[in-house]
Formats: structure tokens, C-alpha cells, sequence
């Protein structure tokens, strides 16, 4: 109703006045290597957004998920050093290709760029997460990056006209989307980050097609089939395998 760079905008607008609101950042205060920390990692959490509700406009939801999964998908091969670790990550793939409706129907090139272009975003965005979670204490790294982000997306959204649209009943679904999809996650993401590696991290990821499965078919009636089952299980055993699996901190120091 507000296309993608209107909706990118108020997600992540709501998003930074709860975050100032609760959090109250010092920026005066941050020091040069936190905003060099704090600033890619809030312009790749903008640009991921954009790319991904530009992708939903053109391909379906599940097939976007896919393939924009394909970034932190990569990150867990490209950080694997053990056989085990090749393995969920495969095992892994094999449950999201399961799952994503490659029925023929609604493959725009360009939305699947947009998709992939995505993912690659979501891959720098859990790398620079990481580094932004050791250098600014609290939730100040999620308060400040989404800041940050506003500044790439805001200008595509006033420039597509969508804002002239918005209606109460679309800012409260604006503003239930940044605080379920933004606020809520990405501070809990960043808390995960300072106590698990980006390879696990990224394997648990792909938990994220599988909810919206589980949501549908609880929530929407959908009904899955058993490919789709299959799916959910190839996926579910590779991120607990993944954490089950993954030496202790303890280890990795002991060289083991």
C-alpha cells in the first residue's frame, strides 16, 4: 500500500525514535573507532531493508527468503573449518531449497537481484554486528546503526510519494512492524553475537523460513506439504547441530 521505500522508511524511522527514546545514545561521546564500527554497520542494516521490500514487490516472500538467505548461507561455508561444519551448513541449504516455492511463477530477475543483493547485505551486516557489539556497551550499537541506517533509505521514500498515503491505521502497522521486526530483533541479535561465532549465527538464520512456515500453517491455515516438513527438519537439525557442535570458547583458545 505504501511500496518499498515508503515502508523501509517508517520501519526503520519508528524504529530509531523508540531505540533514542529508551536507549539515549551519547553520540557526542562515541569515540572515532566506535563510529567507524557503528557507521558501515548501520548503512549495511539500511540498505539490507531496502533491497529486501524492493525484492518483495517483484518475487514472492518465500522465494525472496531463499535467496537472500544465500548471504549468511555463504558466510557459514566461508568460516567453516571443520567437515562437520561443511555439513549443516550444507544440510541447511538443502531444507531452505525445500522450502522456497520454486513453482515458476513470479521470477522477475531484477527482484531476485534485489534479493541476492540482499543477502549479501545480511551477510556484511552480521560480520559488522559483531565488531559493533564489542566496541558500544548496551544497546547503544543497535540505537546508533539504525540511525545510521535512516540516512540511505529516507531519501528514496520521500522521493517515491508514498508518505502522502499514510493513514493512523497504516502508522500503527508501521509502527508494530519496526518494533517486531527491527527493534525487538535486532537488539537481541546483537546481544546473541557477543557470545556465539558468525558461522553458528548464521546456520540459525535459516530458522527464519521455517517460522514463517510454522506461522502460516498455525496462523493462516496454509497447509504444508511433505517436502516442506522434510524442509523444516533438515533445517531445525542443522542449527541445533550447529550449536551442539561448536567448540567452546574455552577450546578454540586451547587450540583444540
Amino acid at each position: 500500500m505504501l511500496g518499498a521505500a515508503t515502508t523501509t522508511s517508517l520501519r526503520i524511522g519508528v524504529s530509531v525514535l523508540v531505540l533514542l527514546a529508551v536507549v539515549r545514545p551519547r553520540l557526542g561521546r562515541l569515540q572515532p573507532a566506535q563510529w567507524r564500527a557503528v557507521v558501515p554497520y548501520g548503512l549495511s542494516l539500511g540498505l539490507m531493508n531496502l533491497l529486501f521490500y524492493s525484492a518483495l514487490a517483484r518475487v514472492p516472500l518465500g522465494l525472496a527468503v531463499t535467496v537472500e538467505f544465500i548471504g549468511p548461507l555463504g558466510l557459514a561455508l566461508a568460516g567453516a573449518r571443520r567437515w562437520v561444519d561443511v555439513v549443516w551448513a550444507v544440510l541447511a541449504a538443502t531444507g531452505i531449497c525445500l522450502i522456497a516455492p520454486w513453482s515458476g511463477q513470479g521470477l522477475d530477475p531484477w527482484g531476485l537481484g534485489l534479493a541476492l543483493a540482499a543477502g549479501g547485505c545480511w551477510a556484511a551486516y552480521i560480520v559488522l554486528s559483531r565488531r559493533t557489539a564489542t566496541l558500544l556497551p548496551g544497546q547503544q550499537g543497535v540505537a546508533v546503526g539504525m540511525l545510521v541506517a535512516l540516512v540511505p533509505v529516507l531519501p528514496f521514500g520521500v522521493a517515491s510519494g508514498g508518505f502522502q498515503l499514510l493513514t493512523p491505521h497504516l502508522l500503527l502497522l508501521g509502527a508494530l512492524l519496526a518494533l517486531f521486526s527491527s527493534v525487538l530483533p535486532f537488539s537481541l541479535e546483537l546481544h546473541a553475537l557477543k557470545t556465539m561465532s558468525t558461522r553458528t549465527f548464521s546456520i540459525l538464520m535459516s530458522l527464519e523460513p521455517v517460522a514463517a512456515a510454522l506461522s502460516g500453517w498455525l496462523l493462516l491455515g496454509e497447509q504444508l506439504t511433505t517436502g516442506q516438513w522434510l524442509a523444516v527438519a533438515c533445517i531445525v537439525a542443522a542449527s541445533v547441530g550447529a550449536t551442539q557442535t561448536t567448540p567452546h570458547p574455552a577450546q578454540l583458545a586451547a587450540g583444540e
